[in-house]
């Protein structure tokens, strides 16, 4: 094929920050510490709540940097994409559950960002309360008292500190670090 116009670019390290990030927002201790609603709205919050500090990290990097979340993004709406057929959506149906669930996520990372940036746990745990444990929920599923909030608010901010301390190369390589969970349950402030 002259020049390789239709040679597809590999994905690879995006896909491995990807299930990174899907790893990490099925980690156990969210939903058994931080008492998480094991729902797919919960399931799907955890992973915009780590795929926004991805995209808090990579604000105002380099265009690469940018282009590489840009693929993580694309990855993650193409995984929801799939689950929602999986789950037997409709085929008609599953485009606007898309479109409503990138408008929440831009909705999340509209309200989550400047609040890590200001390092205001109390508003950012009031934001996360909002989204993750909302009151409609039944009681069976949202057992969070004000602490689990304000925990995954702690964890946030300084989740988005450990990735402001790794390098962009070695994200973009496909290695992203996050915290432990279990490091911010319990401290009381």
């Amino acid at each position: 094929m002259p020049f390789g116009l239709f040679r597809r670019k590999s994905r690879d390290a995006e896909h491995r920050v990807y299930s990174q990030i899907v790893a990490q927002a099925r980690q156990p201790v969210f939903y058994q510490g931080y008492f998480v609603p094991d729902t797919i709205d919960a399931r799907f919050d955890m992973i915009v709540v780590h795929t926004v500090l991805l995209f808090r990290r990579f604000k105002g990097a380099e265009r690469s940097a940018g282009t590489f979340a840009q693929n993580v993004f694309d990855l993650f709406f193409a995984d929801m994409d799939a689950n929602l057929r999986e789950i037997g959506i409709a085929d008609v149906r599953v485009p606007k559950k898309i479109g409503k669930m990138a408008e929440a996520f831009y909705g999340r990372a509209d309200a989550y960002i400047p609040l890590i940036d200001a390092n205001d746990e109390k508003a950012l745990a009031q934001a996360l309360e909002r989204n993750i444990w909302p009151e409609d929920e039944t009681a069976e599923t949202s057992t969070a008292t004000q602490s689990e909030p304000l925990a995954l608010a702690r964890y946030m901010i300084g989740a988005a500190a450990a990735l402001e301390a790794q390098d962009t190369r070695t994200i973009c390589e496909g290695s992203v670090n996050f915290p432990d969970g279990a490091d911010y349950l319990g401290q009381d402030r």
